[in-house]
């Protein structure tokens, strides 16, 4: 660990600059990075090998905020992820052993793709659907908004805008492709309900001013294509998308999108129609950021892009290369956030993640 030395050094968030730079407003004068998120055994073993939480009592009912903001700050971010809390949704899956060198304890989840807890009408009038104007629902916000440092801002996160993702969850994908077909007017039902209940959480996101920007998330895709037709996208999944774009829009914020997935035929429609501002989620088998930077690179701002397979498999010296190659290509110009294509999953070795960050904070460009 002696050796990321830029880690060591002092790190001056600049919230104002991050806006700046995913709006595209010219190069800025230093690498700004983002990350969907820390799996939660990562962030604890970064807190733990670099002593961030000294000073912090693991009784404090407000430590998970406190180690957050830690983690961020030393990762070089400028922000915090922010959200309603009580907005989980029943869901049905499995959960196996984590193979993982830094394992979860309680094993690993997956959805279950065949059948999901509205599979009939029945299902959906019964669906226990959460409450976003709950009183308790801006609890952490409100922390936030009083006791996070002024260099660093809230980006608003967090049980939003699963469009394409809820309604194959809610159903199971199985469920959800034959309904395409059999029961149409129930899938259109869910959008509608999913479209309402987004809109009511935004909302609340933005009557607290430090959110500064709105992070979609919502894997649409697989490796080679939609997760289904584009014209069905456009319907259920994308209008959704336009209407939290428009709210955030309206607010002066700026809103960026996660999807995972080959998204060839709907990327004109995410940059023309929903108006995204950035696009995150790269994987080089897809498509490499550092080309994505010379087509529609151009008009949004690319988030992350540090494949995570690559991070699995490389050395360190071949990632430090990695990370300067990309800063040469995707920085000029402004519009470009250094981090990893998806997130910082615990299977990613730890001294990679940390070699990527280090590297980052060293470039001079």
């Amino acid at each position: 660990m002696d050796r990321f030395e830029a880690l060591r050094k002092p790190f001056q968030p600049d919230w104002k600059g991050l806006v700046a730079n995913i709006l595209r407003a010219g190069t800025p004068d230093r690498v700004y990075f983002i990350e969907l998120f820390h799996d939660g055994e990562v962030a604890t073993a970064i807190a733990e090998c670099f002593n961030l939480l000294k000073g912090i009592r693991p009784d404090d009912p407000h430590f998970a905020l406190k180690k957050h903001i830690a983690v961020q700050r030393f990762t070089g971010m400028d922000f915090v992820k922010g959200s309603l809390v009580g907005m989980d949704m029943p869901l049905f899956g499995q959960t196996v052993e984590d193979p993982a060198a830094l394992r979860r304890e309680g094993g690993r989840r997956y959805q279950d793709e065949h059948r999901g807890p509205i599979m009939t009408w029945e299902d959906f009038e019964r669906y226990p659907w959460p409450d976003p104007d709950r009183p308790e629902a801006t609890r952490d916000l409100e922390w936030y908004q009083e006791h996070l440092p002024e260099d660093m801002c809230i980006i608003g996160f967090g049980g939003f805008a699963h469009f394409a993702e809820m309604l194959t969850w809610l159903m199971g994908y199985e469920t959800f492709c034959l309904a395409l077909y059999e029961q149409r007017d129930l899938v259109q039902a869910i959008a509608a309900r999913l479209t309402a209940l987004y809109a009511a959480v935004l909302r609340r996101l933005l009557e607290f001013d430090r959110v500064k920007i709105i992070w979609g998330s919502d894997d649409m895709g697989h490796k080679t294509g939609l997760l289904f037709a584009p014209a069905d996208m456009r319907e259920f999944v994308l209008s959704g998308h336009r209407r939290m774009a428009e709210i955030a829009h309206a607010a002066g914020r700026p809103y960026i999108l996660h999807s995972c997935g080959r998204l060839t035929d709907i990327m004109d429609d995410l940059i023309r129609d929903v108006r995204i501002d950035g696009k995150h989620s790269f994987e080089d088998t897809i498509e490499d950021v550092r080309q994505v930077k010379h087509t529609y690179g151009r008009q949004i701002a690319l988030l992350g892009g540090i494949d995570v397979d690559f991070l699995c498999r490389a050395d360190e010296a071949a990632v430090r290369r990695r990370v300067r190659e990309t800063l040469d290509i995707c920085l000029p110009g402004g519009g470009y956030c250094l981090g990893t294509g998806n997130s910082v999953a615990n299977y990613i070795p730890l001294d990679n993640y940390l070699a990527m960050v280090d590297e980052g904070r060293r470039y001079a460009g």
